[in-house]
């Protein structure tokens, strides 16, 4: 059985993601539509920008999300000051910086099945009268939903696990941004607590198990009904 701070944890965890994950969908499927589907000067180097957080050691996207977003930094004194909004230090900074982390798994997925449908039927729309945007929304968008989940479910696993950065821009405050993976480390860090240590990665371990069990049923769910909506 889990005590109650580590209940907490799991909580605040699985909270962080789901809202990371919202965050970032929109935003992963306009970045996965203009990769996939437009040419202008300065492509690379905006794909290259997507994918940063991918290669960047977590601590220092962590950083940078201080520096823009603290209480003292760029756009975070502005927030702060002229909104009251606050993001370093709560659980919220929690959820963006794991939406930053997982942003990039989530574009790739949405881009490979965006690229996957053939633009063909976007031009067929097209003819229909369909405007680009009613387009997307119509044909490509549907054909691309199991890249999509696929997407959602690696971004809320990767917030699910994410530390470096979290714990860069947050730190680790138990109750209020103490996720499960910073539990872990705290418990790490006591000499008797190799049993949370234990429960808290069991529960990691079934956690991402799951997500992928249930990303794996609801992409070939979609798979199946769209294959059925092509037959019919």
């Amino acid at each position: 059985m889990l005590s109650p701070e580590e209940w907490t944890a799991l909580w605040l965890s699985l909270e962080i993601a789901g809202l990371a994950t919202v965050i970032s969908l929109p935003f992963a499927v306009a970045a996965a539509w203009i990769l996939a589907r437009r040419r202008f000067p300065g492509k690379v180097l905006f794909d290259a920008l997507v994918h940063l957080p991918l290669v960047l050691p977590p601590v220092v996207t962590g950083y940078v999300l201080l520096v823009l977003l603290g209480r003292n930094g760029l756009i975070g004194s502005f927030l702060a000051s002229q909104l009251g909004i606050v993001f370093a230090f709560r659980w919220t900074g929690a959820a963006i910086a794991c939406a930053v982390m997982g942003f990039p798994l989530m574009v790739r997925a949405i881009r490979l099945a965006i690229e996957a449908v053939d633009p063909r039927l976007e031009a067929a729309a097209g003819t229909l009268g369909a405007n680009p945007f009613f387009s997307f929304l119509t044909v490509t968008l549907p054909l691309a939903i199991p890249g999509i989940i696929a997407g959602m479910v690696l971004a809320f696993a990767k917030a699910l696990g994410e530390f470096g950065a979290t714990i860069t821009f947050v730190s680790n405050i138990p109750g209020q941004t103490q996720t499960l993976s910073a539990a872990i480390y705290t418990a790490l860090q006591d000499p008797y607590g190799e049993g949370t240590v234990i429960r808290l990665t069991l529960v990691s371990v079934v956690l991402a198990f799951g997500a992928l069990i249930v990303s794996e049923a609801m992409a070939r769910r979609a798979r199946s009904k769209l294959g059925q909506d092509g037959q019919s």
